[in-house]
């Protein structure tokens, strides 16, 4: 089976052809980084404009370097939520206007099962059962995965997400958008332990996550550092307390989803960690992981960085999945903004409306 697979969820168009039998054929993505930067962050009207200027050359491209014509292809998956609902309008519309016109099924899919499934993609790929870790901007959840579809939240952040306290840290840092990536950066210049913040929620049982204190922490401590630093006669905190700060953030980020870990898989007695989701691309967050499954006798997988963050590839396989299972998308057009993860069945136990 030949899909074609369109991820519009927030700033990133992402288009990709998978095969069931040949693989990852092809794959093209389109930033909107530059485009938001001027705002510090995403302007969800101008996200839906950008993907409808760039969608269709981008379906073209994947299409030529997959060396595919539409009559070629067994079906196309879109990402029908969650995520910023104009945004997913812009791939719904055209996954399915599409599908009607050149007489193939069209699937849904949902955003946050294609990241579980992106690692999927690799040669060295997980097998099931396993525990996953999705940590990313909008979301962070611990998940029990016993098979595709068949989901159990353990856990997941009461409030912000742990990719969005990098962001807004980043910010209050004075950093440019995007600011996670970048704190991240600066956080390698930082000095250990110079600044102690809190290990949110890690004090009590139980696997949720939160990460609004651990943000309010980092805000006063740099309001202090910047008192400090106007006394002193100059105009911003010196780069090496903010690299000091950075550090101690990130530490804390670390600390919290590898201890939240730690108790899942004690729970599950799971031996295989799978991590998706921008967040994982995070060389700190990595190496504890790897430390503590190497201590655990298990094994940790990510799919590789260009896929952590919001891509066509991960739709395009998921979607085959379900596509290979007899499901259908109505041919009405529909989204979820909200749409939670429990609420999948397994591929071809039930027809999803979207």
């Amino acid at each position: 089976m030949r899909v074609l697979g369109i991820e519009t969820s927030c700033d990133e168009t992402g288009v990709a052809v998978y095969d069931t039998e040949a693989g990852l054929l092809s794959h093209t993505l389109y930033s909107q980084v530059k485009l938001h930067a001027d705002y510090g962050g995403v302007v969800p009207e101008l996200a839906s404009r950008d993907h409808v200027r760039k969608i269709l050359p981008l379906i073209q491209q994947a299409l030529d370097e997959a060396n595919t014509k539409p009559e070629q292809l067994d079906g196309i998956a879109y990402t029908a939520g969650p995520g910023l609902i104009g945004a997913l309008l812009v791939g719904a519309s055209v996954g399915r206007s599409l599908a009607f016109g050149w007489n193939i099924p069209a699937i849904g899919v949902h955003h946050m099962e294609g990241h579980l499934l992106a690692p999927m993609l690799e040669e060295n790929s997980p097998e099931l059962p396993f525990l996953a870790l999705l940590v990313s901007g909008g979301h962070t959840q611990l998940v029990q995965v016993d098979a595709v579809g068949k989901y159990i939240l353990l856990g997941e952040s009461v409030d912000d997400a742990a990719g969005e306290a990098f962001d807004k840290t980043a910010k209050l840092l004075g950093l440019d958008y995007p600011g996670g990536p970048r704190l991240a950066a600066l956080a390698g210049q930082g000095k250990a332990k110079r600044f102690t913040f809190p290990r949110p929620m890690t004090a009590k049982p139980g696997l949720d996550f939160s990460f609004s204190g651990l943000k309010t922490a980092a805000a006063t401590t740099i309001a202090e550092q910047q008192a400090l630093a106007i006394a002193a006669g100059l105009d911003v905190i010196e780069q090496q307390t903010q690299a000091d700060i950075a550090r101690a953030f990130q530490d804390a980020v670390v600390d919290t989803l590898v201890i939240k870990c730690q108790r899942a898989l004690k729970q599950t007695g799971l031996k295989r960690l799978v991590v998706a989701g921008g967040v994982s691309a995070n060389i700190r967050l990595r190496e504890a992981l790897a430390a503590t499954m190497k201590q655990q006798g298990g094994e940790v997988f990510y799919p590789r960085p260009e896929f952590c963050t919001d891509n066509g590839a991960m739709i395009a396989f998921a979607g085959a999945y379900r596509l290979a299972a007899g499901e259908r998308a109505k041919e009405n057009i529909s989204v979820r903004p909200r749409w939670p993860m429990t609420e999948l069945a397994e591929p071809g136990v039930g027809l999803l409306p979207y």
